[in-house]
């Protein structure tokens, strides 16, 4: 009988990328690795076009789509995560309608994605500097932003939830 044990007792086994083993840098930094609680890596669609000849339906691929990621934050106290998104809006060219000055403002793509900066999702492997892979997010840029709820039913810590809009990943593996 051969061994039944499972590939995990193999020590020279390669070990499968965990869930939990990686790193986010949002914004150059600007909001710390520790304050992301959870992302969607990448993914993207492929359209499809359906051409009839006679009594047959033939597939043919289309254009890539690349869809929104969703960051989770928590909001700490310091840094304020609200008023680092906020700041990011504002950069972006949003400008609150208090004035007639700060209502002719506009967010250009150009702004948006400047103010976001570079979005790169990184997989570790056991160590730190262990690096498997990063994506890159190119042109990134806030798309929506939500900043929690409130209750005073829950001891929950406040979270931000942000969908970044991209024109397209890159990959880069390191192993």
């Amino acid at each position: 009988m051969g061994d039944k044990q499972g590939f995990w007792s193999d020590p020279l086994a390669p070990e499968p990328k965990r869930a939990y083993r990686w790193l986010m840098y949002l914004g150059n930094s600007l909001v710390p690795q520790w304050v992301v609680k959870s992302v969607s890596k990448p993914s993207f669609t492929v359209s499809e076009t359906e051409h009839k000849f006679l009594n047959h339906t033939f597939w043919y691929p289309g254009k890539v789509a690349w869809n929104a990621v969703e960051v989770t934050l928590v909001d700490p106290v310091t840094p304020d995560a609200s008023l680092l998104v906020m700041d990011i809006l504002a950069r972006s060219g949003y400008g609150f309608p208090t004035t007639l000055n700060n209502a002719s403002f506009t967010i250009t793509k150009a702004n948006a994605t400047a103010a976001m900066g570079s979005v790169k999702i990184e997989q570790i492997g056991v160590n730190k500097d262990d690096v498997l892979d990063a994506f890159v997010l190119k042109n990134a840029w806030v798309q929506d932003a939500k900043f929690g709820d409130l209750s005073y039913e829950s001891d929950d810590m406040v979270e931000i939830s942000l969908t970044l809009r991209y024109d397209w990943a890159e990959i880069t593996a390191f192993k």
